[in-house]
């Protein structure tokens, strides 16, 4: 069996790709204070549910770590966490391409069913939690990629959001052009850097071609003509200049910063620029001047690579009660309203995604369930960071001009191969 579907059909500990004993019961009795290690929060938000939750539970409370902004950094530190055996930490937030190499290696524990119902988050979010149809991470928060736009200048010019890559290079050209070929106006940027950013973009521009990564035998398809005309369009972005050359040294913040100081027409990002790019308080030129569409894609409307945040209970954890407690209780409909409020992030449960108030703030949120209905999961696979290393070799050295697409994906697809046998 391709280990890269071994999140649909298996569960944790022992050998990756074998089915796993029934674990004990976890015991979820022990209270007492516990560290909470996540992915920096930019919003200010997180802290103050914290707060609430240890108001709330005197027997046990909770510390926020917070990690670095890169993936990378978070699951390299989370994974020396386990190594060192470290009892303090007790719940861990787990990217969604994460679980099955966490679950499969024992960094994490089962969740028991009874205790963590999922019917009402999204199918998408449920999926991206489970092994070998056991739950390993609760749901907290979902994601999918949007296009954040100039509203500004495309009303000025009476142009309509993209749906192709070669819409958006059209309307960068008429709005350049009308703006006096303002140099300083960059046409479209996403994340570019080398690290778990290019995977995301890198796969919603081969699905936005048509093509996938892996197939749905599990197994890699990746050196595919639909695939090369997705890298393909990429490279040719830079070395057209629709892609600020200086994008390639940026992830999420770089360019966030650079599409709220003015600098870009169109920028590929997640919900949460939506709350910053908006601020009044001079951190943003863009306030009120912006909206956000669907992804657009290289042959038509783009698929987005689905994100988001899960919780789990790390394995060594010494207080399991107070870290099953502090997943529950962010994962109240309370909490995750309280979050989609106040920091436009996407909740996981389905229904939030046209309450009033929410849509009343954020119209965009029923696009956004949208996008995150139809989004694509990256590889979900036990080696997944060997995996996600693979993908940004090809792609980085294809972006630089190193490598032709062609050639990056044919040596891509025996990388995959050999990780998955």
């Amino acid at each position: 069996m391709s280990a890269l579907l071994l999140a649909a059909c298996g569960g944790g500990g022992g050998e990756p790709g074998t089915s796993p004993e029934t674990p004990a019961a976890l015991d979820l009795s022990q209270q007492g204070d516990i560290e909470f290690w996540r992915g920096k929060d930019f919003t200010g938000q997180i802290p103050k549910l914290v707060e609430k939750f240890n108001a709330q539970h005197p027997n046990g409370q909770v510390t926020m770590v917070e990690l670095p902004d890169s993936a990378d950094l978070q699951r390299t530190q989370i994974i020396q966490n386990h190594e060192t055996k470290n009892a303090k930490v007790g719940v861990v937030q787990v990217d969604v391409v994460w679980t099955a190499e966490f679950a499969a290696n024992g960094w994490i524990e089962e969740l028991p069913a009874d205790q963590f119902p999922t019917g009402e988050m999204l199918p998408a979010a449920v999926a991206s939690a489970t092994y070998f149809d056991k739950l390993y991470a609760y749901p907290i928060a979902s994601n999918g990629g949007l296009l954040f736009y100039r509203k500004d200048l495309l009303d000025k010019y009476d142009l309509q959001p993209p749906t192709t890559f070669d819409e958006l290079k059209a309307a960068c050209d008429t709005i350049r052009d009308g703006e006096g070929g303002d140099d300083d106006l960059g046409c479209y940027a996403g994340q570019f850097q080398k690290y778990e950013g290019l995977t995301v973009n890198f796969d919603e521009a081969v699905h936005g071609a048509g093509g996938v990564i892996v197939g749905q035998d599990g197994k890699p398809n990746v050196a595919t003509p639909e695939a090369v005309t997705g890298l393909q369009a990429l490279v040719d972005m830079f070395e057209d200049g629709y892609i600020p050359e200086a994008a390639i040294t940026w992830q999420e913040e770089q360019g966030r910063q650079a599409f709220q100081d003015g600098e870009l027409i169109f920028h590929r990002n997640w919900p949460y620029v939506y709350q910053l790019a908006n601020a009044t308080d001079g951190s943003s030129q863009i306030a009120g001047d912006f909206d956000v569409a669907p992804l657009p894609g290289v042959s038509g409307p783009g698929v987005s690579s689905l994100g988001g945040g899960n919780y789990a209970i790390a394995k060594n954890a010494a207080n399991k009660g107070t870290a099953a407690d502090f997943i529950k209780f962010m994962a109240e409909e309370e909490q995750q309203k309280a979050n989609a409020l106040a920091a436009s992030e996407p909740p996981a449960i389905a229904s939030l995604y046209n309450d009033p108030d929410i849509v009343e703030k954020y119209p965009y949120f029923p696009t956004l369930k949208q996008s995150i209905e139809t989004a694509q999961p990256r590889p979900q696979a036990v080696r997944y960071g060997d995996v996600t290393l693979a993908i940004q070799d090809a792609t980085y050295g294809a972006l630089q001009g190193q490598t032709e697409p062609q050639a990056a994906l044919e040596s891509l697809q025996t990388k995959l191969t050999s990780l998955t046998e």
